[in-house]
């Protein structure tokens, strides 16, 4: 032990010695580093003080202790009883409708929030003018108050002072809402907020049998430390079959913490991705810097010095540098939440103050340190196995082959140790393990391609241009950079086509086929006294359009064979059927765009037992077989009905489709409204814009919802979405340059022997430049065809095979490729050749 210290504080001195001199030849290293390590910080940092947030704040972002939501009815006096009980209850109302200015001239649809006089129990609502609430909704005769999100303004060409229609009553717009405490904990709506009191809602006849109304009683405790599962217990106990949600304030927002959780978990692998890219280029950074080192090494070698003390002064000074590198890092990890929040301000009460979320800088620097050892480790033994003699003779350390065997299992534990973080810190683990596998794959497949560039390379025809000749030899000779090229860029390019594809595809989906596909409107809360007017006058409107009537109802999942599902371990892709209620409707026959799978469909006069149609996909998710047991709360009735069959449904084609298809007994009796579809091709938007005015002033209930106003906003939000995807994968096409640059930059003591001797043989430097040209020039084309490939495949297979669409290649994907890498290329390698061009023969000829 006393030998190894003393060896350890010998290469310490040593390695402190040598940094005097500075960071040159590290630079890269740090900014790999650095670049990866920031973006994993970053990415997880956000992600905490974001959830941290949704959980500190949950009282105002959920405007109360508690919320209780009921589907389509409000509480009995008796459940409202109970719920007073535990303290004081604000009760809130959610519905979407149809505003339209009192001259028919324009509509819109919005979300309207209708609210009594307690709420917000938590939070301000902060509205402009900045006046009370009570004041702002306050009824002037006929006349209710309304404030509305900006949006309504703008899309309605209205101003603060005018009225609009609302189903059967009047209102004014007296102001604008600025915040909106419990609007995370609402969900996300399609259209703008218009918030009422309750009592003009109800004058205004939108609250009906059968409409899809949401009802929200939220408490304040009379007793802070009431439990949430004490109300549970208690309104499971007495109130057994009321189909009621709850949620507390300490999961205020689950499906926003859900996907802030899930995106950060795609960002941060995205994050690795640069990270372990950027181990290429540390190890060539490694590899230059004790390439550069070679004398030292030499020196040091020949006065007696232990290998093992030579690899320790440098692995020392490797770590020191890395640990630079990655507090740099976490210094952009550490201020990214501060510059989020001032972003995020309006929609969420993130603090900009600066905090620290140790966690999530912990993770980040281990990822780090294992990148950093896991990819320096070769190099050093490399510098261990070359003898001194060899080096004073400039042998580079590329000819010692492979390193001995402690070397590679120390590298082989580090990289096991680094994916085995990556899989047990994530929530989808599988989809962290296929990441991870899907990487290294493409790390062997790209030394495949390095292989087969330079087989094609050495077995093409000789060309009758000697720049030409050069450039191909140097593609495939010992040593030369095709390897280096291709892993540099390879999975940054690819990552980039695959994501550039998908959101490509997305869009052209969006934007062309789908909208051709899908209905033109959807009529959502048909009374069933209005369907024969309704239908009268969309088909004399629409006379060659298809108008499709589906009877609808709301109800929740509460039971799956008999299991409360609150008490379920539910896989993440089947969460979405159990939260919050869903559609429900009724069939004699087999839906359109629907196939049954397996089981099979009721006969048309069926009388038994309650029987339902499951969608397979969702059924597989949940794991449910033929026979299983569905209990669903519909109009506060506990219904339970076994699984029929399963059907293959068509969600992308956006017509009227169900997870769960009854028989028609099952709701007998039971008051319902209707939904219609009206599917017209050939409509333009002169005829659109006649429906959707017509049906809004003969029907003012009846909510008409308009695709393509529906489709424009998903398109604009997958925008947003893809803007933060591109600049996670930029992050790792700027790792890819980083280490393109790193690897020009270890070839440059060969490149410039190279040089030299050609010049020496007569060679000139315009014909230099031309032979390295062509080189980085078919590298970078060899390249972005495979990351066209590659990527193209990636896109193929989560588009097709995950989100079920049509996948087409994009030609300017291809051209953007293949000039971005040819840019990166060409650009960097001319820009590291100048110098070596320039460089005199006479000292260099005498070292060889």
């Amino acid at each position: 032990m006393t030998g190894f210290t003393t060896r350890l504080s010998v290469a310490f001195r040593i390695a402190l010695r040598e940094l005097r001199g500075g960071l040159k030849g590290f630079y890269i290293f740090l900014a790999c580093i650095a670049l990866g390590t920031g973006a994993i910080a970053a990415v997880n940092s956000v992600s905490t003080a974001i959830t941290d947030a949704i959980s500190s704040e949950g009282r105002s972002l959920l405007a109360g202790d508690v919320r209780v939501e009921l589907d389509n009815r409000e509480a009995t006096p008796a459940e409202l009883a109970f719920l007073q009980s535990f303290g004081t209850v604000s009760a809130s109302t959610g519905l979407r409708s149809m505003a339209r200015l009192a001259d028919a001239s324009d509509q819109s649809l919005v979300e309207v929030k209708a609210v009594d006089e307690t709420y917000p129990l938590y939070g301000r609502l902060v509205a402009e003018p900045d006046r009370p609430l009570a004041d702002l909704l306050a009824a002037d005769g006929n006349v209710y108050g309304a404030v509305v999100a900006p949006l309504l303004l703008e899309r309605m060409n209205s101003k603060v002072g005018d009225e609009f229609l609302l189903g059967n009553a009047r209102f004014r717009i007296t102001g604008t809402i600025v915040t909106e405490p419990d609007a995370v904990s609402d969900g996300f709506g399609f259209a703008p907020r218009l918030l009422t009191s309750r009592k003009a809602l109800f004058a205004s006849g939108l609250i009906a049998t059968g409409s899809l109304v949401e009802h929200a009683y939220k408490i304040r405790y009379n007793d802070p430390a009431t439990s949430p599962e004490t109300l549970r217990t208690k309104a499971q106990a007495e109130f057994p079959a009321a189909g009621w949600s709850i949620r507390s304030s300490d999961r205020a927002a689950p499906a926003l913490t859900e996907n802030v959780e899930r995106f950060s978990q795609f960002l941060t692998l995205v994050g690795l991705t640069a990270l372990v890219v950027g181990g290429v280029g540390v190890a060539n950074a490694v590899r230059a810097f004790l390439d550069s080192k070679r004398t030292v090494i030499a020196t040091l070698k020949c006065l007696g010095a232990p290998a093992s003390v030579v690899v320790l002064v440098y692995l020392i000074q490797i770590t020191l540098v890395a640990l630079v590198g990655i507090v740099a890092g976490l210094l952009l990890g550490a201020i990214a939440p501060p510059i989020t929040a001032s972003y995020l301000a309006g929609i969420l009460p993130i603090s900009s103050e600066p905090r620290l979320y140790p966690q999530a800088l912990a993770l980040a620097a281990i990822f780090g340190i294992l990148v950093t050892f896991a990819f320096a480790i070769l190099p050093l033994g490399h510098a261990r196995k070359v003898p001194a003699t060899a080096l004073f003779r400039e042998q580079g350390f590329e000819a010692s082959g492979l390193p001995s065997w402690p070397y590679l299992l120390a590298m082989a534990l580090s990289l096991g140790a680094l994916a085995a973080l990556a899989i047990f810190t994530s929530d989808q683990r599988r989809i962290a393990a296929i990441f991870l596998a899907a990487m290294a794959a493409g790390f062997v497949l790209l030394r495949l391609v390095a292989y087969l560039i330079s087989w094609l390379a050495r077995h093409s025809p000789r060309s009758h241009s000697a720049a030409l000749r050069l450039a191909v030899g140097n593609i495939h000779r010992p040593g030369s950079l095709t390897a280096s090229v291709t892993l540099s860029l390879g999975l940054g390019l690819s990552l980039l086509v695959a994501l550039a594809l998908i959101d490509g595809n997305l869009r052209r989906e969006l934007t062309g086929s789908l909208p051709e596909r899908a209905p033109n409107f959807f009529f959502v809360d048909i009374q069933g006294s209005e369907v024969e007017d309704f239908r009268t006058l969309v088909e004399g409107l629409a006379p060659e359009g298809k108008l499709v009537e589906v009877p609808m109802l709301r109800g929740r999942i509460l039971e799956l064979n008999g299991t409360d599902v609150a008490k379920m371990d539910v896989p993440p892709g089947g969460r979405w059927v159990l939260r919050g209620d869903r559609g429900l409707t009724y069939a004699t026959n087999i839906p359109e765009n629907s196939s049954v799978t397996e089981g099979e469909w009721w006969p048309k006069d069926y009388t038994g037992e309650p029987l339902v149609s499951f969608s397979d996909q969702e059924a597989k998710e949940l794991g449910l077989r033929i026979g299983d047991t569905v209990t669903v709360n519909v109009l506060g009735r506990n219904i339970t009905a076994k699984i029929s069959n399963f059907r293959a449904v068509q969600w992308e084609s956006l017509s009227m489709n169900f997870v769960m298809v009854f028989s028609p007994n099952t709701f007998a009796g039971a008051p319902h409204a209707w939904l219609a579809t009206l599917i017209e091709p050939n409509a333009t938007a002169t005829d659109e814009a006649s429906v959707l005015r017509a049906v809004t002033q003969r029907f003012p209930t009846i909510t008409t919802v308009r695709v393509k106003d529906a489709l424009d906003m998903v398109d604009k939000l997958v925008g947003q979405l893809a803007t933060a995807i591109r600049a996670a994968a930029a992050v790792a096409l700027i790792a890819s340059v980083l280490v393109l640059s790193g690897a020009l930059a270890a070839g440059n003591r060969a490149r410039t022997h190279d040089a030299v001797i050609l010049k020496t043989l007569g060679a000139t430097r315009a014909m230099l430049i031309r032979a390295f040209t062509y080189e980085y020039m078919l590298l970078g084309a060899a390249t972005a065809v495979f990351a066209l490939v590659s990527g193209g495949g990636i896109a193929w297979y989560v588009l097709s095979q995950i989100m079920k669409l049509p996948s087409t290649f994009l030609p300017d994907v291809a051209a953007m490729t293949i000039v971005i890498s040819l840019v990166i290329t060409i650009g960097i390698g001319l820009a590291g050749t100048w110098r070596i061009l320039g460089q005199k023969a006479a000292p260099v000829l005498r070292e060889l």
